[in-house]
């Protein structure tokens, strides 16, 4: 199953038969089967018709609309789930202080982990690792005093620790010296890492809400993100296990293996740094390719892609609501 991205600035996305057809003027940018596509995301001024929208409901697929930039502005998703046993569970959960502790305490170790994982690969490589090997132990100790924390403050305290010792070395992983890093810069991103890491990072929440609402969640309950009108606080929870390993990993593989190059970004207004349409469709096409990439789930035991992870993590959180399991199982990679 795939993504399908309209990216074009004026295309238009409508369904022909049995397949789902790109085109802009009279050229014909991309056909689909609609059995294979599992996900549509509009970029900027691209559209899709009023009869392609009611198939893609009908065959509950999402439509996920971001500015030409990559930043979210909604979606269109189908009818609600029908397992309301499920979200009067994560409903019970949420109003529990208990549960909501032990939940956003297993979010965090997850990426904590996963983080320390990517970072003792790179001391390893590395000849000097002292920084690597610095930064790891804050990280570690970080996660330690996840297991004592008394509250999801003190949870989320524990994860903004672990993630500046993570981001303080972070740019000594990019190897092309036309890159630099120097910072987490979220709004707006202020540099091409911090450009690809937001883009990166929206595309995730995007794939952590589809997988939500499909295993029959409400997206906008969660645990470790407060709930703010708006906010998908479930999907954001759950990316955080997988941050460092799919979306900062594919950062480092685009650029150090040459992928992207600085022609493949522009800025704006001398202070916000995007990527070009070349760029994106880089990016993008190096994305679909990291969800379709197979390795060894750690609580499974079996391969299975990426894709296939988000969903299974978000049924191994319905299993913990409704009591199948006794915790939730963050992945942690090896």
């Amino acid at each position: 199953m795939a993504t399908v991205y309209v990216t074009e600035q004026g295309a238009v996305l409508r369904k022909t038969g049995e397949r789902l057809r790109v085109t802009l003027k009279s050229e014909v940018l991309l056909d689909i089967p609609l059995i294979k596509v599992s996900q549509v995301v509009i970029f900027g001024k691209a559209s899709i018709t009023a009869a392609t929208i009611a198939s893609l409901l009908e065959q509950e697929i999402e439509i996920c609309y971001l500015t030409q930039r990559g930043r979210f502005i909604g979606r269109v998703v189908p009818a609600v789930s029908k397992n309301c046993l499920l979200r009067r569970a994560q409903y019970q959960a949420a109003f529990d202080t208990k549960q909501t502790l032990t939940l956003a305490s297993a979010f965090v170790t997850g990426k904590l982990t996963n983080m320390r994982t990517m970072l003792m690969r790179a001391a390893r490589r590395d000849q000097d690792s002292a920084e690597f090997d610095k930064a790891i132990e804050r990280i570690k100790a970080a996660a330690d005093r996840v297991k004592k924390a008394k509250t999801p403050d003190q949870v989320r305290g524990c994860e903004g620790e672990g993630s500046a010792a993570y981001f303080s070395v972070f740019g000594k992983l990019i190897k092309p010296p036309e890159f630099t890093f120097e910072t987490r810069e979220r709004r707006p991103p202020t540099d091409p890492v911090n450009a690809l890491l937001s883009f990166g990072y929206t595309l995730l929440t995007n794939e952590l809400f589809s997988a939500v609402n499909i295993v029959g969640f409400d997206p906008y309950i969660g645990y470790l993100h407060a709930e703010h009108y708006g906010r998908p606080s479930l999907p954001l929870d759950l990316i955080e296990e997988f941050r460092p390993v799919f979306v900062d990993s594919l950062v480092l593989n685009c650029l150090n293996n040459g992928i992207l190059t600085p022609k493949d970004f522009q800025e704006e207004m001398g202070q916000v740094t995007l990527l070009t349409d070349t760029g994106r469709e880089l990016f993008l096409q190096q994305y679909e390719d990291r969800k379709r990439a197979e390795f060894t789930h750690p609580v499974l035991n079996q391969k299975i892609t990426y894709q296939q992870s988000f969903e299974q993590q978000a049924r191994f959180l319905a299993k913990t609501l409704q009591g199948e399991l006794k915790e939730y199982p963050p992945l942690q990679v090896k």
